[in-house]
């Protein structure tokens, strides 16, 4: 994926603070349900006695302090371990815990760019994967996926944007020629799901989609292809959605099989990043809504 380089403060986590900003990146009909509150907790039970001191031992073992001569680029980076571990921290309800733990691997010397791709990204595709797999439900992954985006945002300190709520708004579109509609509609549902205003333009024209940009107010467009013949459709459309979006700072992520088999062809064509499935989709999201959070900052003081 290409993401820009971007130095963030040391946020502080605070559990109240954290809990208020549910309602930002839940949808209130997810949040709202009577059985989350049985579920997580369930999962708290479970994470308290089991999950949080197996990451403490392995912690210990696995990542060691970085030593004063020791470049942070040789520390081991998270592995399946760190990302299993992190999806059942982020499918309770204690994301304090989780916020701590992303903590420590960053104070032992890696930096929070090389979290989100390792270990942060990798728990949300990770969790669709247990979906795949009915081994988790729509809801969990959900709760577990909004969880992950909260912890981007305080951790980039985009939390306290104004109007935040309206600032988060994606334009969903297939390129034109595309007929598989199964993916953007599954990324959809994850988007609102976890918080977003979506628009979906299911078959629209290039210059249909890049004029629903210029008519509205987008952080970021996500575009699906189903195959190659269309790569070229999809680079002119991404070109054209730039030049005329009413965000001159727009995002764009890219989804489809050749991305997940070529993630590098995300940038060949023109996007900022692409997502192997619908929860990592969300949380590129997130992160490409962080990494213009100037921007989105004075457009609310403006608003």
């Amino acid at each position: 994926m290409v993401y820009a380089a971007r130095t963030t403060p040391s946020p502080a986590i605070d559990g109240l603070h954290l809990r208020r900003l549910e309602t930002h990146f839940i949808s209130p009909e997810i949040y709202g349900r009577d059985d989350v509150s049985l579920r997580q907790a369930k999962l708290a039970r479970a994470i308290s006695s089991e999950i949080i001191p197996r990451l403490l031992r392995l912690n210990n073992k696995v990542i060691q302090p970085a030593h004063p001569s020791e470049p942070a680029a040789n520390l081991i980076p998270p592995g399946s371990d760190e990302i299993h571990q992190l999806a059942d921290i982020v499918l309770g309800t204690d994301l304090e815990a989780a916020a701590a733990y992303v903590l420590v691997l960053r104070d032992r010397g890696l930096q929070m760019d090389t979290l989100f791709i390792e270990l942060l990204e990798p728990t949300a595709r990770y969790l669709g994967e247990m979906w795949d797999r009915d081994e988790c439900d729509f809801i969990d992954v959900t709760l577990g996926v909004a969880r992950l985006q909260k912890l981007l945002a305080v951790f980039n300190d985009t939390h306290s944007i104004p109007a935040l709520d309206t600032r988060r708004q994606v334009l969903m579109a297939m390129t034109p020629g595309d007929q598989h509609y199964f993916g953007v509609t599954m990324v959809e549902r994850f988007l609102l799901a976890a918080g977003w205003q979506v628009q979906t333009e299911l078959s629209a024209t290039v210059e249909e989609i890049a004029d629903a940009a210029r008519r509205q107010w987008f952080a970021v467009v996500g575009l699906t292809a189903g195959s190659e013949r269309q790569l070229d459709v999809l680079r002119s459309t991404i070109a054209l959605v730039r030049q005329q979006s009413l965000n001159p700072a727009i995002s764009v992520m890219v989804g489809g099989p050749m991305f997940t088999a070529r993630p590098a062809l995300a940038a060949e064509v023109g996007a900022d990043a692409t997502a192997p499935n619908a929860p990592a989709a969300v949380l590129v999201a997130q992160k490409l809504f962080d990494l213009a959070s100037d921007t989105f900052r004075n457009k609310g003081a403006s608003a």
